[in-house]
């Protein structure tokens, strides 16, 4: 329709010898829509009137800004070639986040970047920021921050171990006790032979025995709270590392129960334990490791046995061959 339109001006153009406007031929070519309106069903409709006049209108409360809520914190602090010593920090906790792994960020960022301490997932899954937090050893991410304003907030690196600085312990010797109990999946001869042929599968009854057992993410926290270790730190394998020990033990994918027993079979590595219980009381996690200290006592004295497992994965190997 509009090719239409726009040729009749054209030939207009040609017998009357006159210029067109400049406009005359989009005019023409939008004639048609002038003419011809859109239906009614088509139209922009009007806005219609509210049916009842709204009488006050709803304001947003204005937000007042919160007192200020100082936290006292103490916090311990060496480096080597000087004294020990307690530093007072003033926080304000209207600024600061809920954990007290939120204060010692704060402090470090914004009020003395030389306090040192370790810290990773704030998730309590890595374990780095174990440390004792008002007499308790918990993680630093996953303490809550105590909102009584009159009580400082004591905080202090695990007891009873070494110090690096400030609030970072020496673990060397836990982690050289946890290497001494092989924590690693072993088989016997032939089936390293077949290794990476076929997953080592589990039955599902053997799996829930290793619950509350492998969640352990070695903080030592349990650790530094036996006494039993702090005296006999040098032998005691202490609580982490036996009931990761036992976790292995009683895996049925495992081969080498025999060994694994045998190496415990020493006055100091195990039988120090007196069930104090400081270490499940103390557990970020909820573990349990005296109970599992108990079962491995009743495995080396023979009141109980390794069930056998459920599923033989060494009938899986002889099928692929």
């Amino acid at each position: 329709m509009r090719s239409n339109n726009v040729s009749t001006i054209w030939k207009q153009w040609y017998l009357n010898g006159k210029p067109l406007p400049m406009r005359s031929m989009s005019d023409a070519a939008n004639k048609k829509c002038t003419e011809n309106p859109p239906p009614k069903s088509l139209a922009p409709k009007e806005p219609t009137k509210p049916k009842e006049e709204i009488k006050s209108l709803t304001v947003a409360p204005v937000i007042k800004p919160k007192s200020p809520q100082i936290k006292t914190v103490q916090i311990y602090r060496w480096k080597p070639g000087e004294k020990a010593s307690l530093q007072t920090y003033k926080i304000d906790l209207t600024k600061c986040g809920p954990m007290v792994l939120d204060i010692l960020i704060k402090i470090k960022n914004e009020m003395d970047q030389t306090l040192t301490f370790r810290r990773s997932c704030r998730e309590g899954i890595c374990g780095s920021c174990a440390m004792n937090i008002g007499g308790i050893n918990t993680l630093a991410c996953t303490c809550k921050i105590d909102k009584n304003l009159s009580k400082p907030l004591r905080i202090y690196p695990l007891p009873h171990m070494y110090v690096v600085r400030d609030l970072v312990p020496d673990l060397s010797q836990f982690y050289e006790q946890y290497r001494s109990i092989q924590p690693w999946l072993q088989r016997c001869c032939k089936a390293k032979e077949e290794t990476g042929t076929a997953q080592y599968l589990q039955h599902p009854a053997d799996r829930d025995v290793l619950d509350g057992l492998y969640e352990c993410i070695l903080c030592c926290c349990c650790q530094a709270s036996c006494p039993s270790y702090w005296w006999n730190s040098d032998r005691y394998l202490g609580p982490a590392v036996l009931m990761q020990a036992y976790r292995w033990i009683i895996d049925s994918r495992d081969e080498a129960t025999a060994e694994r027993l045998n190496n415990l079979r020493d006055p100091y590595k195990i039988y120090r334990c007196h069930t104090i219980m400081n270490c499940t009381n103390t557990c970020p996690k909820g573990l349990n490791p005296a109970k599992a200290i108990a079962k491995l006592k009743q495995l080396l004295a023979g009141y109980s046995k390794k069930a056998n497992p459920k599923l033989d994965t060494t009938k899986i190997f002889k099928s692929l061959k």
